[in-house]
């Protein structure tokens, strides 16, 4: 069955499936990658302080050898003097340590990025199956990996035998020179069979991280199906986002016809946009628009304001760039003011002429709206220039 399983998972992971994995503390890492940058950290750290470390061992051999009479007789001299040494041995080992150990993560993260989860230490009783963990240990990655262990560590071997035998003659002269003599030439001999034993790091961490990454991305293969489920999950979440969306737009087309019998005028075009406008000069520094709609929407602000006795005007340019550019529930634009401000002063015109206190309004105003603005307007096609040579 996992073999099966193996063959269906053919189609590489998608974004959802990569970032779940994340999520789970699955990241491609390379344990050579990490070797090497810490070791070419510690490394260059000992190529550039040598001098001062040899001069900083010559005197702490100098001060550990050193002793009189009665520090021989006193018993607990070895012990005081052993600590003493020790502590200044971890004043020097432990930064080195954790820069070597530092750079690791670094470069950890550099291949992989930041991926902080406490999700693999969460307790998981499958892996108690003795059979599962066949399965695991006989799989294709870990064979690969203890190949490449195996093969890491004779190169490695055998490096450092063969340095030591071409150099076996240096490391016995070591013992007729005088200790401080003796303590630079160890130094520099050790540093070139660590610079070789870098160089076979550098070619294995080359190799790993292209290998490591290849892996994790077969590890996260998905089958045709897990992808039409996981499409079928998106879908879904659109669905629900689309509903939702729906009964924000239900309720906001409430809101407007209950706004409508308010309104001082609706402005329409004249059956495909209207645009119910409110202008209150104690409380508003502009008119606003309070409902907007079109098609059968715009019949339904339209008969419903001639059942509120609103008036309904005609004025197709203004109401074509009042339902493009005005918002509802805000002033209408400043491009639009003159033109607003002209039907607002024929509509108290013609209702202070059906009270009888004006004359009945000649004509409907010449209204000054930007073509512009107009939606359907289309600017006049320039004529192309031609050549008269």
């Amino acid at each position: 069955m996992a073999d099966q399983d193996s063959q269906d998972r053919t189609q590489p992971a998608t974004p959802k499936r990569i970032a779940k994995a994340r999520e789970e503390g699955q990241v491609a890492r390379s344990k050579d990658l990490g070797h090497f940058a810490a070791i070419a950290a510690g490394g260059s750290v000992l190529v550039a302080t040598m001098p001062m470390l040899s001069d900083w061992m010559k005197q702490i051999l100098l001060h550990g050898l050193r002793f009189d009479a009665a520090m021989v007789q006193n018993t607990g001299f070895m012990t005081a003097r052993l600590q003493e040494l020790t502590l200044r041995m971890l004043w020097v080992v432990l930064p080195f340590g954790a820069l070597m150990a530092l750079t690791g993560v670094g470069a950890g993260i550099a291949m992989g990025g930041w991926n902080f989860t406490l999700k693999p230490l969460l307790p998981q009783f499958g892996k108690l199956n003795p059979l599962h963990g066949l399965v695991g240990i006989v799989s294709k990655d870990k064979l690969v990996d203890v190949l490449k262990a195996s093969v890491l560590a004779i190169v490695i071997g055998a490096i450092g035998a063969l340095y030591l035998k071409s150099h076996i003659d240096e490391f016995t002269a070591l013992l007729a020179m005088p200790l401080p003599a003796g303590i630079n030439q160890a130094a520099s001999t050790i540093l070139g069979g660590v610079m070789l034993m870098l160089l076979a790091l550098a070619l294995f961490a080359a190799i790993d991280v292209p290998l490591q990454r290849f892996q994790h991305a077969q590890r996260l293969r998905m089958s045709h199906t897990e992808i039409k489920q996981e499409n079928k999950e998106l879908q879904g979440n659109q669905e629900i986002k689309g509903k939702i969306r729906a009964r924000v737009r239900e309720v906001s087309k409430r809101r407007m016809l209950t706004a409508v019998p308010t309104a001082d005028l609706v402005v329409m075009n004249p059956t495909h946009y209207a645009v119910a406008l409110k202008y209150d000069e104690k409380s508003m520094g502009a008119p606003r628009v309070v409902a907007k709609g079109a098609d059968l929407f715009a019949l339904t602000i339209r008969d419903l304001a001639n059942a509120s006795k609103v008036p309904v005007l005609e004025a197709p340019v203004l109401a074509r760039a009042l339902y493009a550019h005005a918002e509802i529930d805000h002033e209408v634009p400043a491009a639009l003011f003159a033109a607003v401000a002209q039907v607002l002063a024929y509509v108290y015109q013609l209702r202070a002429a059906l009270a009888g206190r004006l004359a009945m309004p000649a004509t409907f105003p010449d209204l000054d709206v930007p073509r512009e603005l107009d939606p359907h307007h289309k600017p006049a096609a320039v004529a192309p220039v031609k050549d008269t040579e």
